[in-house]
């Protein structure tokens, strides 16, 4: 994964979430996750895969500050 980017973390309440998973389909209900709780701040439509490494990562940005469902 690349390095986080400071403008994702400038301010108190954001955070950036790095997800490593065995595969596409459970990273992606994992961001889905987040964005039925209203956490997600915005989402991605592809898994990175490292060579090498196992399973799939996926990068998700979240604000705390919005009210959360439950």
């Amino acid at each position: 994964m690349e390095a986080i980017n400071e403008l994702h973390v400038a301010e108190s309440g954001l955070v950036v979430v790095d997800v490593a998973a065995a595969d596409d389909e459970t990273a992606f209900a994992f961001q889905e996750a987040l964005t039925a709780i209203g956490a997600a701040t915005s989402s991605v439509e592809r898994t990175n895969h490292d060579p090498g490494q196992p399973g799939v990562r996926l990068r998700c940005f979240l604000g705390t500050r919005q009210r959360l469902s439950p």
